[in-house]
């Protein structure tokens, strides 16, 4: 398989539900959740990329753009921007979609850098 079929292969998407108990005192979702969320879906992301050991070395940058309120369905999308020899980058978006309209809109993006690791936590080539 090339690379540019294992970077399609490797595309995630997770959706979920954004419940009152999710939100903060604005009843929009915690930043906190929704950047572990975005860990989340970026891991699965790296670990379908490589089939190796991933660790999360840095959120470079993340944009909370809209806020995502409580009752609204989020989907997180994963999908690989960089690779280098031993570590690789990973695009997080975040869109928001009501329930019960076809409203879709884009409310986070983020960036999360993964390190491959050996059985030793020595690092290896992610290809």
């Amino acid at each position: 398989m090339t690379t540019e079929e294992r970077i399609k292969e490797a595309e995630s998407r997770i959706f979920k539900t954004v419940f009152p108990s999710d939100t903060n005192h604005y009843e929009t979702l915690f930043g906190g959740s929704a950047m572990a969320m975005m860990d989340e879906v970026a891991f699965i992301t790296a670990t379908r990329f490589t089939r190796k050991k991933m660790v999360t070395v840095s959120s470079d940058r993340i944009d909370f753009n809209r806020p995502i309120p409580a009752g609204t369905i989020i989907e997180l999308v994963g999908r690989i921007s960089h690779i280098g020899n031993t570590s690789l980058k990973v695009l997080v978006e975040i869109y928001i979609e009501e329930m019960y309209s076809f409203v879709r809109e884009k409310a986070i993006t983020g960036t999360f850098t993964f390190v491959a690791i050996d059985d030793h936590k020595h690092p290896v080539s992610v290809l």
